[in-house]
């Protein structure tokens, strides 16, 4: 058995490397995004295509983890866009839904084309060999840490 700080060491080491990751290719998302959408704007919209609708902005700000204030913000921002939809909930007339558009499908659509544009200048054959041999497994990772927050 490893001693504790080999396992904090593997442990930070693993972490870094996705944050790393994180970061290089959220700039390159950011690149190919207009002025004024930013990574966070596109990560609600990819949020509620993949996820579905209909859901209220504090469900939407604890998923994004962020601030009701921040995510009050950014659905301004999409709002404003056409991206989205905020309603009334016709279940608790005090609460309010958040639908996405035809507009917001087809940008995260074509954001999601550009980006993979741009991704594909440099991945090649052994880049998506290894996506395609661990994404499995960082799924798994992704939802155990879900469960676990």
């Amino acid at each position: 058995m490893k001693k504790d700080n080999e396992i904090a060491a593997e442990v930070f080491g693993f972490f870094t490397e996705i944050g790393i990751i994180n970061q290089l290719s959220t700039t390159i998302l950011a690149k190919t995004l207009p002025h004024g959408v930013h990574p966070s704007h596109f990560s609600i919209l990819n949020h509620l295509a993949r996820l579905g609708d209909g859901k209220p902005p504090v469900r939407i700000a604890s998923a994004m983890q962020v601030t009701k204030n921040t995510m009050t913000h950014s659905l301004k921002v999409l709002q404003d866009r056409g991206y989205i939809t905020v309603r009334p909930d016709p279940e608790d007339r005090r609460g309010k839904l958040v639908y996405l558009t035809q507009a917001g499908r087809t940008f995260r659509d074509q954001a999601i084309v550009r980006v993979s544009e741009v991704f594909g200048h440099i991945i090649g054959p052994d880049q998506l060999a290894i996506m395609k041999r661990t994404k499995g497994d960082l799924a798994e990772f992704r939802k155990h840490l879900d469960n676990n927050r």
